[in-house]
């Protein structure tokens, strides 16, 4: 279980690792505000389990201000089950429910021997297996102009020849390692490429003294078995909600 100041600089940390173009904090939420792709860069998350709804209108009026729709990340907790509600009452819809998962960094370091290949900025044979095939190029490069306002990131490639055939991204903010921009070549899945990434980024997390990890991954996403081998385990699950 996290205390309140533990969620507080997990909730700090997971903004920060996507970088918006600007966040404000206001009456105990968190308000990052970008024109991007990534859900949790623009989208209005309470930093604690028990926050008051009462704020919801001046988090909207953030929004409006900055040219923007309004848009919450709100966890399935009791304590929040207020702030669903007033959410509910004016107009909002949930969608895409996502779970959080917690681990400790060195069991993604222990995944694999054979690490993947660190660097500090993606290069183009990165990018362009993260925005290959079966991936929207448009989406991805809007994503990746997020990546690279990350601070002290740590991006990660399987290497064959002149070709990349797996990609990820750490990040390491208030405390925690972030996992990000998991991408496995199509022709290349289920060999255990996305191992050898995770291993690199916990080494990385390693080397700089952060030694818990966490990550968020749709509930249909079969790459949940190795976050499970890694030991990450359930924390919560949360949704975004929007106006239709």
């Amino acid at each position: 279980m996290l205390d309140p100041s533990d969620i507080a600089a997990l909730e700090r940390a997971i903004v920060a690792s996507v970088a918006p173009e600007r966040t404000v904090e206001i009456e105990g939420w968190l308000v990052p505000l970008d024109a991007g792709d990534i859900g949790r860069a623009r989208s209005a998350v309470p930093l604690s389990h028990d926050a008051d709804p009462a704020a919801l209108p001046d988090v909207e009026a953030l929004y409006a201000q900055a040219g923007l729709p309004p848009a919450f990340r709100v966890a399935e907790t009791d304590g929040l089950s207020p702030v669903v509600q007033a959410l509910r009452d004016r107009g909002y819809q949930p969608h895409t429910p996502t779970i959080m998962k917690l681990g400790a960094s060195e069991g993604l370091r222990s995944l694999s021997e054979v690490r993947a290949e660190p660097f500090d900025t993606p290069d183009e044979a990165w990018i362009a297996c993260f925005c290959g095939e079966g991936f929207d190029p448009a989406t991805s490069a809007l994503r990746i102009a997020n990546y690279l306002r990350v601070t002290d990131p740590l991006f990660a490639a399987v290497r064959e020849g002149s070709r990349t055939v797996a990609v990820g991204l750490g990040t390491f903010n208030d405390g925690w390692t972030g996992i990000h921009a998991m991408r496995t070549a199509p022709d290349r899945r289920g060999e255990g490429l996305a191992a050898r990434v995770l291993a690199a980024i916990g080494q990385a997390a390693a080397e700089r003294g952060v030694s818990r990890a966490v990550l968020q991954v749709k509930e249909d996403n079969p790459a949940r078995s190795l976050y499970r081998k890694a030991g990450f385990e359930y924390a919560w699950r949360y949704r975004y909600w929007a106006r239709s």
